[in-house]
């Protein structure tokens, strides 16, 4: 979807989310309230048409962001026992991959349906990531191992680079590069093929979070400590290191759609937006606060540019909020 399309959306935003009034919140333009008593996970398209969030007494909420409505209920167990903590929509936001520790499940967004079910036996899910069309999913796990399946085929290849536990994934849209980051300091782009690594990122602490952009020119990587840096992917060279002041773990990242900007969010609330060809920060936020948590926290889940200048955010708090800055 075109930023000229998301710009439509934006009109219905504004419109029909309540403006928020608290300290925290003033800063955001809107918000939408998607959970009352908060979330485990959540996820927004790419287009900002939908947002999916876990919580544990709903299960999974995909909702409709042109109109705010709950669209789907979906549950790979009983809604009441949920542990679904991993949420990837595919590019397209045709498809919305599920996982809790353990259980993988896959879901057409055109009718809710599930069309896939799997589970990893002998070890834990850390991430997930599904391609275009929902046709490829990756799948990090805790021994080390990186899990690439095909689905039309079956095709389910073992990525053995990292040699102790994967944290993170990121999947070129078509599914044919992946970046996986983990504990022993590396992040590896690689071809989801033939295994093969393409090129290696070097930390000086464990990898918390990786990201491609959409074009296949630029990578993101972080460690859980001060260093976090864009990657030109074209020649494999630092682009950038980002200018971040005392360090922060990410938990989420995304690229503007022409690549100028790169928004991340981390487990203290924060949203920031990096200009990519300086490194130096353009807007900084504060998500709102889960309610009634002393000190005041949230975990920023997701973060989707909807527009040129503007951000929409999902965190535990429960709510999907709007954010605008000057380019």
């Amino acid at each position: 979807m075109t930023l000229t399309h998301r710009m439509k959306y934006l009109g219905i935003f504004l419109s029909l989310w309540l403006v928020a009034c608290s300290e925290v919140q003033n800063k955001a333009v809107s918000s939408a309230e998607h959970a009352s008593h908060g979330t485990v996970a959540a996820a927004i398209s790419t287009s900002a048409e939908l947002a999916a969030v876990s919580s544990l007494t709903s299960g999974v909420v995909v909702w409709d962001l042109t109109t705010q409505t709950a669209k789907y209920r979906l549950s790979q167990q009983n809604p009441t026992e949920n542990f679904i903590s991993y949420l990837a929509f595919s590019p397209d936001g045709q498809h919305l991959l599920t996982a809790d520790d353990k259980n993988l499940s896959l879901w057409q967004m055109r009718d809710g349906k599930n069309i896939g079910f799997w589970s990893l036996p002998t070890s834990i899910v850390r991430d997930i990531a599904v391609s275009q069309g929902g046709t490829q999913l990756l799948i990090a796990q805790s021994d080390s191992k990186v899990q690439h399946i095909t689905l039309k085929t079956g095709r389910r290849l073992e990525f053995l680079g990292h040699s102790e536990k994967v944290n993170t994934v990121a999947l070129s849209p078509n599914g044919r590069y992946a970046l996986t980051g983990g504990n022993d300091l590396k992040a590896y782009l690689w071809d989801t093929q033939t295994a093969q690594i393409l090129q290696t990122f070097v930390h000086p602490t464990r990898v918390t979070k990786v990201a491609l952009d959409h074009k296949g020119t630029l990578a993101f990587t972080a460690d859980s400590q001060k260093q976090a840096s864009i990657w030109d992917l074209t020649t494999g060279k630092l682009k950038q290191k980002l200018e971040l002041g005392r360090g922060r773990v990410f938990t989420t990242a995304r690229f503007s759609d022409d690549g100028r900007y790169l928004v991340a969010g981390s487990a203290s609330r924060r949203v920031t937006v990096w200009d990519v060809n300086t490194g130096k920060v353009v807007k900084d936020w504060q998500v709102s606060a889960f309610p009634g948590s002393k000190p005041p926290s949230a975990v920023v889940y997701d973060a989707v540019f909807i527009a040129p200048d503007r951000i929409l955010t999902e965190s535990s708090s429960g709510l999907a909020e709007l954010w605008e800055f000057e380019p």
